[in-house]
C-alpha cells in the first residue's frame, strides 16, 4: 500500500497480470466513487461508463482489442464512453429546439469540438479511477484498442448515435512478490516548454531518443535499420493503427452525420 499521491505517480506501471481474486465490493465502490467526482467541463459529466463483467463479452474484447488475452483474465474490465446522448435527449425534452426557433438562433447538434471535450471527459475520470485504485493496491492498464472495430463494438454495447468508446481499463491486485519497476520516461526538457512551444532540432531529438535506440536490434520481420523505423512498424504504420484509423473515420462520419440529420429535422 502506498501512501502518497506523489508515490503512486512514481511507481505506477501498466499492470497485466493480476493476483487470481475478485476486486472487493468496497475497493470497486471507491474505484468508481473516484470518476464519479473527476473534474468536468461545466459539471456535465459528458461520460459514461460500462462495467464489463460477463466473461463471454471479456472473452470477446480480448479479440476485438488486438488481440491481448489478459483483458479476458482482468478481474475489472470497465469501458469509458464519451457520451453526449444524454445532454441531446434532455435537450429534446426541454424543446431547445423550439426555443432556439423562438431566440434567432441555430441548434446545434454535437460537433467534432463537443465529442473532443466529451473524451477530455471520460479519460479524466478514467485516470482519477486509475490513481485511486493504486491508492488500494489494484493495478490497471489502458486499453486505447477499443476504438477499434468500431461497428463491432456499438453492436456489442448498444451504443446510441452520439456515444464514443474511448478507453479501456483493466483492474487486478497487484500479484505476490516483487513489483513491475516503471518504464523509464523522456526528458522533461523535451516535453515542457513555457509560454510558447518549443520545437525540437535534429540534435534534441536524437539526445531525446539516445537511451531507446541504446535497445534497437535488428529485427529481420520488420525489416527495421533503426528505432524510429521499428517503432513505426509496431505502433504507427501498424496494422492495429490503421484499424482503428478506420474505426474512427467511421465514427465521425456516422457522428456527423447524425448530427447534420438532427439539425435538418
Amino acid at each position: 500500500m502506498q501512501s502518497t499521491v506523489q508515490e503512486i505517480l512514481r511507481t505506477r506501471v501498466s499492470l497485466r497480470q493480476y493476483a487470481e481474486r475478485p476486486i472487493k465490493n468496497e475497493d470497486k465502490d471507491a474505484i468508481i466513487e473516484a470518476a464519479m467526482r473527476a473534474p468536468t467541463a461545466g459539471n456535465m459529466m459528458m461520460y459514461s461508463m460500462i462495467i464489463v463483467s460477463d466473461l463471454a463479452l471479456k472473452q470477446r474484447l480480448s479479440e476485438t482489442c488486438d488481440h491481448q488475452p489478459f483483458i479476458a483474465k482482468a478481474p475489472l474490465v470497465i469501458v469509458f464512453l464519451a457520451d453526449l446522448q444524454r445532454w441531446f435527449d434532455y435537450y429534446q425534452d426541454s424543446g431547445v429546439k423550439d426555443y432556439c426557433k423562438d431566440q434567432g438562433r441555430d441548434f446545434n447538434g454535437p460537433d467534432e469540438a463537443d465529442l473532443l471535450l466529451a473524451c477530455c471527459d471520460a479519460l479524466i475520470a478514467a485516470q482519477n479511477t486509475v490513481i485511486s485504485a493504486e491508492a488500494l493496491g489494484i493495478g490497471s492498464c489502458y486499453i486505447g484498442d477499443i476504438m477499434e472495430n468500431y461497428e463491432t463494438h456499438q453492436q456489442l454495447f448498444n451504443l446510441p448515435p452520439y456515444v464514443f468508446p474511448i478507453s479501456l481499463l483493466c483492474y487486478g491486485y497487484y500479484p505476490e512478490g516483487e513489483r513491475p519497476k516503471p518504464r523509464e520516461r523522456f526528458d522533461s526538457q523535451f516535453i515542457v516548454s513555457e509560454n510558447t512551444y518549443h520545437g525540437l532540432t535534429e540534435k534534441d531529438r536524437e539526445v531525446m531518443f539516445s537511451e531507446r535506440a541504446k535497445g534497437f536490434k535488428p529485427q529481420n520481420t520488420l525489416g527495421a535499420k533503426n528505432m524510429g523505423q521499428m517503432i513505426y512498424a509496431r505502433k504507427t504504420g501498424a496494422d492495429f493503427s490503421l484499424e482503428m484509423a478506420r474505426s474512427v473515420q467511421v465514427a465521425m462520419k456516422h457522428w456527423r452525420g447524425k448530427s447534420l440529420a438532427d439539425n435538418e429535422a
